[in-house]
């Protein structure tokens, strides 16, 4: 079966994570990704947060870089800048997410990418965008969710911004570019030529949280922070569970349960499933308004039932009547969520240094293009396959680049 994008070849200069997420998106749907990595360490995710073996690639670069090859080039040579160049002639995306000035500096860049195929979109990544008062000052993900007004709307009421634990700005922005390339290729379809498409992580951000302006569009005034509770009426709230866990901890044993302004329902079916039908018709929640105001008290009540029931109980008899609910599952019961593993989102792959680890893929479901997770590349492993069959380059010229340390192989 063909893939989605089966025959187009993506030359990656991306690394951490931004750019990856992005390149990798592109790899699950078919696309052929060549990571190119510089060396001594090629990417610094194969190192970074790396919390258990410093000598083996990292976790984190692992979720990032399925279905990718690696080829390792010293851009710095001119012998290096030329191998970059031949596989740029006959690629169809060119992705970075390097600091400002790199790809300029490596002669690289867009301009220089156009002349060389003016076919190839040409993808970057940047914190704050090529240009505007921000375009050198550098961004993590952190600064984007500051910047974008994501944090300012994170956290408890009266306590300071928190930073979103999902990473926003940083697979939020790699998700973002992705789909700019894609509706790139669409259009070279039709106009034989390439372009530039850019996405700053301050700018992605900021459209993923474009709904909570609401209120200030409509007042003039900044949201407050609400923690867990609606800023947009309505009842909603974090509810205590029974310990999951035979330590007792009890850190994340907790549902989410939402009872829309304009769903009614859901809060009578929540009284009938925990045995106190009598309150549909309490004056503290018979109303929306009602319900939003008394949210304390309506909490309470709902945990005099779920704190002696375990949460994947409570959100199967919740959501089992309808009710929006769910619970809250740490990292490692995700893992073995049997509902994700029985979609293929999470699913166990074999390394060679890391032996059979559980991995995450693509969330995106094409019926005729299902994504087969292959590894992420040891370093450099796909150097002399790439130089030799998409670069032109013989046997002994591979050789000779390796003697002088130009490339690297794994």
């Amino acid at each position: 079966m063909s893939k989605a994008l089966e025959g187009i070849r993506v030359i990656d200069f991306t690394h951490d994570q931004a750019g990856p997420s992005c390149t990798q998106m592109l790899a699950w749907l078919g696309a052929d990704v060549i990571k190119i990595e510089r060396p001594p360490h090629g990417d610094r995710a194969r190192r970074l947060w790396n919390m258990d073996n410093p000598e083996i690639d990292s976790f984190f670069f692992l979720l990032l870089n399925s279905n990718k090859r690696s080829t390792v080039v010293d851009l710095k040579t001119d012998e290096g800048k030329e191998i970059a160049r031949r596989l740029i002639k006959d690629a169809d995306v060119v992705a970075e997410n390097l600091g400002p000035g790199v790809m300029q500096r490596l002669g690289l860049d867009y301009e220089a990418v156009k002349a060389l195929n003016p076919r190839a979109v040409f993808a970057s990544v940047k914190g704050f965008g090529s240009y505007g008062p921000y375009s050198d000052y550098k961004c993590f993900e952190p600064v984007a969710q500051a910047t974008s007004g994501a944090m300012s709307v994170t956290g408890e009421a009266g306590s300071p911004p928190m930073v979103n634990g999902a990473n926003i700005g940083d697979s939020g922005t790699g998700m973002h570019l992705a789909m700019a390339i894609l509706a790139a290729l669409v259009q070279r379809g039709r106009t034989g030529q390439g372009q530039l498409v850019e996405v700053a992580m301050q700018e992605a951000v900021l459209n993923l949280t474009r709904v909570k302006f609401t209120g200030t569009l409509a007042t003039g005034k900044p949201l407050e922070r609400t923690g867990n509770r609606s800023a947009t009426g309505g009842y909603s709230d974090l509810i205590r569970c029974a310990p999951t866990k035979s330590d007792g901890s009890g850190v994340n044993d907790y549902v989410y349960i939402i009872v829309p302004p304009d769903n009614p329902e859901m809060f009578q079916a929540a009284m009938e499933v925990i045995g106190r039908p009598e309150l549909k018709e309490d004056e503290r929640f018979k109303t929306a308004a009602a319900r939003a105001r008394n949210g304390a008290a309506l909490t309470e009540v709902l945990e005099s039932w779920t704190l002696s029931r375990k949460k994947h109980d409570v959100m199967k008899a919740f959501a089992g009547r309808g009710m929006v609910c769910g619970a809250v599952l740490d990292t490692s019961e995700v893992l073995s969520d049997p509902h994700l593993r029985e979609r293929g989102t999470i699913v166990d792959i074999d390394h060679p240094t890391r032996g059979r680890f559980s991995t995450i893929i693509s969330p995106l479901r094409l019926s005729d293009s299902p994504v087969e997770p292959r590894r992420a590349p040891l370093y450099g492993e796909h150097t002399a396959d790439v130089l030799r069959d998409l670069a032109g380059y013989s046997e002994d010229e591979v050789a000779a680049l390796r003697d002088k340390k130009v490339i690297t192989q794994a």
